[in-house]
């Protein structure tokens, strides 16, 4: 496991560390308690690359088009 605190990585760091710790715990040859911190690590992560994902796809949502559909510019999100 990488020491990088979770809330510092990038979505592709979080994601790399993400299959690693899911290869370790199917594996399956991991003790009771390094599996219970990989799978707690395992949670941060994927909390991590749901939280980037979601700031990605409000980026995208807040792309305006032009008549011809070229982008323009961006709008706030939520109206904001």
């Amino acid at each position: 496991m990488s020491e990088t605190p979770v809330d510092e990585m990038t979505f592709e760091q979080a994601m790399a560390e993400l299959e690693q710790v899911v290869g370790q715990l199917e594996r399956g040859d991991v003790a009771l308690d390094a599996s219970i911190k990989l799978y707690e690590r395992g949670a941060e992560l994927k909390k991590r690359c749901e939280k980037k994902l979601k700031e990605a796809e409000e980026k995208v949502a807040a792309i305006t088009l032009d008549s011809q559909g070229n982008p323009t510019g961006t709008t706030p999100v939520d109206g904001q």
